[in-house]
């Protein structure tokens, strides 16, 4: 059973930075890749970033340059550095990976950025 547990989020001040970590077990990342994905209260859930199976780092426009998705192999665990945090970056951050046809789902990490 695939499970992914997401940890780091909080409150931080604007143009702080948080650093979020997935890690999986029942999958391999570097095998299929993952994405990023946040949810602010009353809208609807986002892309943020997705890092391919070939390790290939893709970003949305709203926080390009402002992130990095890093791959622990050994750890099987996908980070997500985001830097300059922005009052609009608040939102819940979710992870997700398709094992298998199957779409797996972690549970939301509350990021608030407010001074």
């Amino acid at each position: 059973q695939v499970r992914l547990v997401v940890s780091g989020g909080g409150l931080v001040q604007p143009g702080g930075s948080l650093r979020l970590s997935c890690t999986a077990s029942g999958s391999i990342f570097h095998i299929t890749g993952m994405n990023w994905y946040r949810q602010a209260t009353g809208n609807e859930r986002e892309l943020v970033a997705s890092l391919g199976p070939g390790g290939t780092a893709n970003y949305a426009t709203f926080v390009k340059d402002r992130s990095t998705i890093s791959l622990n192999v050994a750890y099987n665990r996908v980070n997500l550095q985001l830097n300059n945090l922005k009052p609009e970056d608040t939102a819940a951050y979710y992870c997700n990976q398709r094992w298998k046809g199957i779409d797996y789902w972690s549970q939301g990490t509350q990021v608030t950025v407010s001074s």
